[in-house]
């Protein structure tokens, strides 16, 4: 019986919880983040459990990682950055293990919804915002005032700013819901021409192996994906930032 490609996107109950009439039902999706928040866990803390002046492999990958964030952090924001840096840390890392555990079979990549990646946008858009506010107070919306800009065209020009600034969570949570769908789709598409293929015969095998080959570069080039795309968020997420403490261009 075939199966749609579509089935490994789906969202499927596991324990009905109903909070007060709100739906709260815990589902694949909430447990495959549970366990992205468990191992990213195990790895910081794993990691860093015997720190040593002479770093073991476990440790320079933690390191690494830390490392990368906060020079992201430094270089896109300014000192100023560092009071952020482990909620940014915290959504790269987060971001990143469910990419890659997404790419494990039989599992299930909840980046590849725009629920969950939305959501994600949402708290960067609405902290950043805060933070804008909090910082500069009205100053905040000389953000929206290219400077140098004719007085004759801010009416044209605010309300296009306006409104690039109001699509920032659109933009960075279709991103990253937009790739990982297309890819796993990808994948999963060419893993059922090889199934078909090789259900015919032996002339099916020979068939099969540029669909093989093609998955085997997918699934390399899906794993770079996953870095990537975790990067663009956490790199957008610094450049929102630094228009929160620098509004004026």
């Amino acid at each position: 019986m075939a199966h749609s490609p579509l089935e490994q996107f789906e969202i499927n109950p596991i324990a009905p919880i109903n909070i007060g009439g709100v739906d709260a039902t815990f589902t694949n999706s909430s447990l495959m983040m549970v366990i992205v928040v468990a191992l990213v866990t195990l790895f910081l803390t794993g990691g860093m459990r015997k720190s040593a002046m002479v770093p073991g492999r476990w440790q320079t990958m933690v390191e690494l990682a830390y490392e990368f964030v906060a020079g992201m952090v430094k270089e896109n924001v300014g000192n100023e950055g560092k009071p952020y840096f482990p909620f940014i840390f915290t959504l790269f890392m987060f971001i990143l293990g469910a990419n890659l555990l997404g790419m494990i079979p039989y599992s299930f990549t909840v980046t590849s919804h725009i629920i969950v990646t939305f959501a994600l946008a949402a708290v960067v858009f609405l902290g950043v915002t805060f933070i804008g506010f909090i910082k500069h107070g009205l100053g905040f919306l000389k953000l929206f005032v290219p400077g140098g800009a004719p007085l004759w065209l801010l009416p044209l020009i605010v309300p296009i700013e306006v409104l690039s600034y109001l699509t920032r969570p659109i933009s960075l949570s279709v991103r990253l819901f937009a790739n990982m769908l297309a890819g796993h789709l990808m994948m999963k598409v060419f893993a059922g021409f090889i199934v078909s293929l090789g259900s015919i015969g032996i002339a099916g095998y020979f068939g099969a192996v540029l669909p093989f080959a093609f998955n085997i570069f997918m699934t390399g080039l899906e794993i770079l994906v996953a870095f990537l795309q975790a990067y663009v968020f956490a790199i957008l997420t610094c450049i929102y930032l630094n228009d929160a403490m620098h509004p004026s261009h």
